[in-house]
């Protein structure tokens, strides 16, 4: 008899040692999301948004797709938070640029200059 409830502890103790606990994942987009401008030429802009400014350079388009150089892109991208904005880009203190933009969360908008 002893011998047949240590037996059932011991199946009660491996038992209770099998469970799988609890896991949450969380999925979806961040809520942020960035703009970035190419240019035929890589050259400094300054870009002011919904009032904000910025001191950014313009990726050269055609260097970014053949070497795909994502550091370069990641320093020059400016964040923001999902929705529309006011975008105005000037150059050497000229205004280039006056637009209106609508950025998703999680998404980047390109603008070619």
């Amino acid at each position: 008899m002893k011998k047949f409830f240590l037996t059932l502890f011991a199946a009660a103790l491996m038992l209770t040692g099998c469970g799988v606990g609890s896991h949450t994942v969380v999925s979806g987009r961040a809520d942020e999301a960035g703009v970035i401008f190419f240019a035929d030429r890589t050259h400094p802009i300054e870009v002011a948004i919904d009032r904000n400014t910025y001191h950014v350079n313009a990726i050269k388009d055609s260097d970014f797709k053949k070497k795909r150089n994502i550091k370069k892109t990641a320093e020059n991208i400016i964040v923001v938070r999902p929705g529309a904005h006011d975008v105005m880009v000037r150059d050497r203190g000229r205004v280039i640029l006056t637009q209106k933009i609508f950025v998703s969360a999680g998404d980047t908008k390109v603008i070619n200059l």
